[in-house]
């Protein structure tokens, strides 16, 4: 049986993918802040506090579930976050630290705790959560996509120095899914935050797990680096469809 980590848990894409690997009997140890709302996302689950932003917290997290189920075979890398749509000039900066300290710098702080073992063991796969603006910049959107866009070339270089180790890394970098994603970047505005998808028909978090899924279940030769999923209705991060209204 998989055992299978996830970080931010909580909710969101994070929540559709502890119970989708549920669903096909894996293991699971699952991690958020909000840990209270864990045990009800996946019945069974091992569930711990974890703030991926604190070195301690990750290495109590990682520990337990260690301790728990045993070395970690998939880990899903999805605890991230936006926080408001400042243009550069007129930022404070906040907003900056908390994107990169949890998007970049924690994203790596639970990798490298996680990925020697996987080497010594010559199997897992480490799955990040990206985004397509990672791919695409958008005004207002400078430092979160900039926080995507490292993702890039980290699994790249982790593919590269992980090389013959049969470790996998795998990006999933969706467009727009319809979240608490965006309530917690309006600081939880959930006016505001409807609006972003307004007449859009998004992605759901089950339609990103899906992909995260069936990444992780192919045969061991076969490594997917990079998966890009977006609406119908979205063709970048700021041109999107939306229907009329009647």
């Amino acid at each position: 049986m998989t055992h299978v980590v996830i970080t931010g848990a909580s909710s969101g894409i994070g929540a559709a993918c502890a119970r989708a690997f549920g669903k096909l009997g894996h293991t699971l140890s699952l991690g958020a802040r909000r840990s209270d709302r864990l045990a009800a996302i996946a019945p069974g689950a091992f569930c711990h506090a974890l703030d991926v932003t604190k070195p301690a917290s990750i290495e109590r997290f990682l520990a337990a579930a260690i301790a728990a189920h045993g070395p970690i075979d998939v880990l899903v890398n999805n605890a991230g976050l936006a926080r408001g749509v400042e243009k550069i000039a007129e930022a404070t900066g906040e907003a900056w630290r908390e994107m990169i300290e949890t998007n970049v710098i924690g994203l790596l702080e639970v990798t490298r705790r996680a990925l020697p073992a996987m080497i010594a063991r010559k199997q897992g796969h480490v799955v990040v959560i990206g985004s397509i603006a990672g791919h695409k910049a958008y005004v207002g959107g400078g430092v979160y996509c900039a926080s995507k866009r490292a993702l890039q070339p980290i699994c790249e270089a982790i593919r590269m120095e992980t090389l013959g180790s049969n470790v996998r890394v795998t990006s999933v970098d969706p467009g727009m899914v319809e979240t608490e994603f965006s309530l917690v970047r309006f600081q939880g505005d959930a006016e505001r935050a409807a609006k972003v998808y307004d007449g859009v028909r998004p992605l759901t978090a089950d339609d990103v797990a899906d992909c995260v899924v069936f990444a992780a279940t192919r045969p061991p030769h076969v490594n997917l680096d990079t998966i890009v999923v977006m609406p119908t209705d979205q063709a970048s991060p700021q041109m999107v469809h939306r229907a009329p209204k009647a």
